[in-house]
């Protein structure tokens, strides 16, 4: 089967028990798989190149700017960006494969549904939590926003269209990875706030309120009240990631004014 001329480029850090399924994913489509290794310790470099992909190494910038470097590596313009802890679904890549099938595709680039699986799930389930982002691009009508913590290409020129199949997303390796992830990211996000000068509007109300919030959003509107005592878990460390943010903010403020 004949590849396309799209390039497609990971970022890792060791995530050897997970990548090899991620460009497994995108092999019989994609001209070129680069990864972006920012220093693992595992076999994440030797599992990548063993699936085929090309792997660079560049010291960690943050999100955005870690993934404009991935696509200055690229050859091709058409680029394909996923997460090692992703995987596109056979139907994406066949709708992937359609767009090119009369040579140039007819919008700049496309939004795919990024699903939610929960560690065990095989599919996600009917209220699975999804997030539609620009993912396959022309390189010469958008590019990732330069951002420590935010990821979100851009689009300049162009239309954008979008898929129907989903990438699939398995985030969580467990509950302690799920916690070292929410401390860490926790902390980006408050410092990413306090260097744009951001304050969140009501913020010793939302100290109270966030927690809540985010849980009853997550068990009800998102359905993990359907996902069993896994369901309830993840909802509450969803609703504990939203106030850890807000208080390392608040902490963070209060240090600098000399509070």
């Amino acid at each position: 089967m004949t590849t396309l001329p799209v390039s497609v480029f990971i970022i890792a850090l060791n995530e050897g028990d997970r990548i090899g399924r991620s460009i497994e994913s995108v092999r019989g489509f994609a001209d070129e798989v680069i990864v972006i290794d920012s220093g693992s310790t595992d076999d994440t470099v030797k599992i990548s190149e063993a699936a085929g992909a090309r792997v660079i190494h560049h010291g960690w910038p943050g999100y955005g700017a870690q993934k404009r470097f991935g696509e200055e590596q690229c050859r091709h313009d058409w680029l394909l960006n996923i997460d090692a802890d992703e995987v596109v679904s056979a139907g994406l890549a066949e709708e992937i494969r359609a767009v090119f099938a009369g040579g140039t595709p007819e919008h700049s680039g496309y939004a795919m549904n990024i699903v939610a699986l929960l560690p065990g799930e095989k599919k996600p389930g009917r209220f699975a939590h999804h997030v539609n982002a620009v993912r396959l691009y022309d390189r010469r009508c958008g590019r990732f926003r330069d951002s420590s913590v935010h990821d979100t290409v851009v689009m300049d020129k162009g239309t954008t269209g979008a898929f129907s199949a989903i990438v699939e997303h398995r985030s969580a390796r467990g509950i302690a990875h799920s916690i070292e992830k929410i401390n860490r990211y926790s902390t980006m996000q408050a410092e990413d706030m306090l260097r744009r000068g951001r304050r969140p509007p009501f913020l010793m109300a939302r100290l109270f309120f966030e927690f809540p919030a985010g849980f009853f959003k997550t068990y009800v509107f998102r359905g993990h009240c359907f996902k069993g005592t896994y369901g309830f878990i993840d909802a509450v460390l969803y609703g504990f990631s939203r106030f850890a943010r807000l208080a390392k903010y608040w902490e963070m403020t209060t240090k600098r004014s000399g509070s």
